[in-house]
């Protein structure tokens, strides 16, 4: 184990979580989009996008050692892929607008601004928390130095 796994680790999770922040960001901007791509002849809206974590890839003996207790294996977070979150769009009775379709519903994102708001509180705390665990790591390391002069 380095001394500066811990660090990495955060930083890591920092990057992640920012990534995620920008994405639910993007989310809650297009949350009116109707015309976001063209499909078959016709404009879809734009669908929510969702940021995938996982742990840090690590070889196979590293995690077989760390789950004996003998190695430390981890490795933090990575990005494992942006998805978009295939639920069905919702339907509002609008006939005045140009997206209309002959029943007078405009086909409206998939996003709930409600459940984003949410997700970025969640995102935010836990690049909060990163943060600290960052400061934590620094502060040992810098005591450590100190009683090595």
């Amino acid at each position: 184990m380095s001394m500066f796994s811990g660090m990495n680790i955060s930083a890591s999770a920092l990057s992640a979580q920012r990534l995620r922040m920008d994405v639910i960001s993007s989310n809650i901007a297009n949350a009116d989009t109707t015309r976001d791509t063209y499909v078959n002849g016709k404009w879809q809206p734009y669908r929510r996008k969702e940021v995938v974590l996982s742990t840090g890839s690590g070889s196979f003996s590293s995690i077989f050692l760390s789950k004996l207790g003998l190695s430390d294996a981890g490795s933090g977070v990575q990005v494992a892929g942006i998805l978009e979150d295939n639920s069905d769009f919702k339907k509002v009775y609008n006939p005045d607008d140009p997206d209309a379709d002959a029943n007078g519903y405009v086909t409206e994102p998939n996003v709930d601004i409600l459940k984003e708001m949410t997700d970025m509180i969640g995102a935010t705390r836990s690049y909060e928390a990163n943060v600290t665990a960052l400061d934590a790591s620094k502060a040992m390391l810098m005591k450590t130095l100190e009683i090595g002069q």
